[in-house]
């Protein structure tokens, strides 16, 4: 299939060391990590990991992360993290964390959220819930595939767009508090998502949601009162 990629469970089964080879800022908050996994076992857009690090008097913090980037054989792949108050592991990154710098990594993980670009993609997320989904809008252009893909994201305000410079005619921005001049500004709603509904592609849309609990339950709503089977919705929520 297009776009499907071979990953190794037994190798994602076991810790490895990570490096981080660089740092990029998206917003205010937000910032990219790119890390170098030697013998990296590959990964499906949506994916995830789980980042453990160590303190000298053996104390264990760990989270679970969405990948950013798309599926290749570089050995590379980032995270983009919210500086969460008293994070232990993304405060970690934000404040302390410089090239060459190490954390342990296991994944990737969970197969649900999974978009292996074999199937009409509807991306709806807020916030950090745009993480997993730019994975898939990457792996799409990277692999110029011709399957459907939209996504409708939720901001804040422009300055808190993840990934702002990178989105392209895919994309729908819905800012919640603030807006440039003309746009109309409020939370995701009806008048959002029935038109994407109402011009399916053959065979229908595979829906992704990611974001909070809440935003993850009020997109649902509006998916399924616009006409998406409730069965073809996968949700991936935080908080």
């Amino acid at each position: 299939m297009p776009g499907r990629i071979a990953v190794s469970e037994q190798v994602a089964a076991v810790w490895q060391l990570a490096t981080v080879v660089g740092i990029r800022r998206e917003t205010a908050r937000a910032a990219s990590f790119r890390l170098a996994v030697p013998g990296w076992a590959g990964h499906l857009p949506g994916q995830h990991l789980l980042v453990r690090l160590t303190a000298q008097d053996g104390y264990v913090a760990q989270r679970h992360y969405s990948i950013a980037s798309a599926p290749d054989d570089s050995g590379h792949i980032e995270l983009t993290l919210d500086q969460v108050p008293d994070g232990e592991v993304s405060g970690w990154f934000h404040t302390v964390a410089r090239p060459g710098d190490t954390v342990e990594v296991r994944g990737p993980l969970s197969g649900f959220f999974a978009w292996p670009g074999d199937r009409p993609a509807l991306l709806i997320g807020a916030g950090s819930g745009i993480v997993p989904l730019m994975s898939m809008v990457r792996h799409h252009r990277r692999r110029s595939l011709t399957v459907p893909l939209r996504m409708l994201v939720s901001a804040r305000s422009p300055e808190e767009l993840i990934y702002a410079a990178e989105l392209g005619a895919e994309t729908t921005p819905v800012f919640t508090r603030s807006a440039p001049q003309g746009v109309p500004m409020g939370r995701m709603a009806a008048a959002h998502v029935a038109p994407l509904l109402a011009e399916q592609p053959p065979g229908g849309w595979e829906a992704y949601v990611c974001g909070s609990n809440g935003f993850a339950e009020h997109a649902s709503r509006l998916l399924v009162a616009a006409g998406q089977p409730a069965d073809r919705i996968r949700i991936e929520r935080f908080g």
